[in-house]
């Protein structure tokens, strides 16, 4: 089993409320690996559809002259949070997304489990 895989079914597992998992290379838009989603969920569109998100935040950054890096990106739905996390020296071009349950889901405490399994996955 791969790394990717690993860290997909740990998020998976530890976040509470996780519907959806996946790492996406948005120099591409592909995912790399997926977990969850379903019917109402394809995670496939949605990875691809996120990777403008990220680039359209890079270009705003560097058109403001800002620096440092993107922690994470925070999208809030009525019935979900999306979030995407780009890996550390964004360079590498992949971010985590992961799809919550607002219901069932505590944000703060996802976040700082997204960044643990971040620092786990080696690609």
């Amino acid at each position: 089993m791969s790394n990717v895989e690993i860290c997909l079914k740990d998020i998976m597992t530890s976040i509470e409320g996780a519907l959806g998992t996946a790492l996406v290379d948005f120099t591409s838009g592909m995912a790399l690996g997926t977990l969850g989603g379903g019917k109402d969920l394809d995670l496939t569109v949605a990875a691809a559809g996120n990777t403008d998100v990220i680039r359209s935040e890079l270009r705003t950054m560097e058109h403001l002259g800002l620096k440092g890096e993107i922690e994470d990106i925070l999208i809030t739905l009525v019935s979900h949070y999306h979030i995407l996390r780009p890996l550390k020296g964004s360079g590498n071009g992949l971010f985590l997304y992961l799809v919550l349950d607002r219901k069932k889901s505590n944000l703060a405490m996802a976040r700082h489990q997204l960044r643990t399994v971040e620092g786990q996955l080696d690609v």
